[in-house]
C-alpha cells in the first residue's frame, strides 16, 4: 500500500505509522489512525531523505590532444675514478685508488747500492725490519716468489709507484680490455683460479653496466 505523504511535511521529519488490523484480520500500514473497530499499532520512524547528489565527473580530455605525463626523477651516480699507475720498471698498472704500490729504497751512499740491496719488481713487496735490519721478498705477480734479501748498511725509505687518474672514456676501454683478458685466461685457468677470474669479471660487469652507459 502507497502511504498518502503530507505537502507540508520535509526530509527527515518524524512520521507516525499505524499497524491496522480489521475484524478479517486483514493488515494495513497508514500514517494515520486506524478507523473505528480496527485494532490499531502505531510506530513512530524517521522520515527518509534523498542521498546528497554526486559530484560532477571531470571532463574527458579532448581527442589529439596529447597529456603531458608526470615528470621522471633519475638518478644518476657519479662514475668511480680509475687510476694509472707507473712500477720502478716503468711498467704500468691499474688501481681504485691514487696511491701505488710502496716499495723499499735503500739510501745509497756515495751513489752506490750497499750490500744486500733490497730487489723489487712489479708486484707486491714483502719486508720486514728487525733491529735496523731489513728483509723481504717481491711477488713479482708470477708463481715465484724471489728469495729475501737483507741491507744491515745505510737505512731506506718506503715509496708509492706515482698514479694518475684516467679520463673518463679510457676508464671504460681499460674496464673492457680487462674483462676481455680475463675470459681469454678463463678457458685455460685451474678450477680454482676460475672462480677467482670470475668473481673479477662480475665486478667489472657492474662497473660497467653502471659507469659506461
Amino acid at each position: 500500500m502507497v502511504l498518502p505523504a503530507s505537502a507540508h511535511a520535509q526530509a527527515a521529519d518524524p512520521v507516525t505509522i499505524y499497524r491496522c488490523t480489521d475484524a478479517r484480520g486483514r493488515l494495513t500500514l497508514r500514517d494515520s489512525p486506524c478507523n473505528k473497530g480496527e485494532r490499531q499499532e502505531a510506530r513512530s520512524m524517521l522520515r527518509p531523505k534523498d542521498a546528497p547528489p554526486r559530484p560532477p565527473l571531470p571532463a574527458p580530455a579532448p581527442t589529439g590532444v596529447a597529456v603531458a605525463p608526470p615528470p621522471q626523477i633519475i638518478i644518476v651516480n657519479t662514475p668511480r675514478p680509475l687510476y694509472e699507475c707507473i712500477a720502478p720498471d716503468n711498467s704500468r698498472y691499474l688501481s681504485d685508488t691514487p696511491e701505488g704500490n710502496a716499495h723499499w729504497v735503500p739510501l745509497w751512499p756515495n751513489g752506490y747500492p750497499v750490500p744486500g740491496q733490497v730487489v723489487y719488481e712489479p708486484g707486491r713487496l714483502n719486508v720486514r725490519v728487525d733491529n735496523g735490519r731489513v728483509s723481504g721478498g717481491y711477488d713479482s705477480g708470477a708463481t715465484r716468489v724471489l728469495t729475501p734479501t737483507y741491507s744491515e748498511f745505510g737505512g731506506g725509505t718506503w715509496v708509492r709507484d706515482p698514479c694518475h687518474a684516467l679520463p673518463q672514456v679510457d676508464v671504460c676501454e681499460r674496464l673492457v680490455d680487462r674483462r676481455d683478458a680475463l675470459r681469454r685466461r678463463y678457458s685455460i685457468a685451474q678450477p680454482s683460479e676460475r672462480a677467482v677470474l670470475g668473481q673479477e669479471e662480475r665486478s667489472i660487469n657492474a662497473r660497467l653496466a653502471q659507469d659506461c652507459r
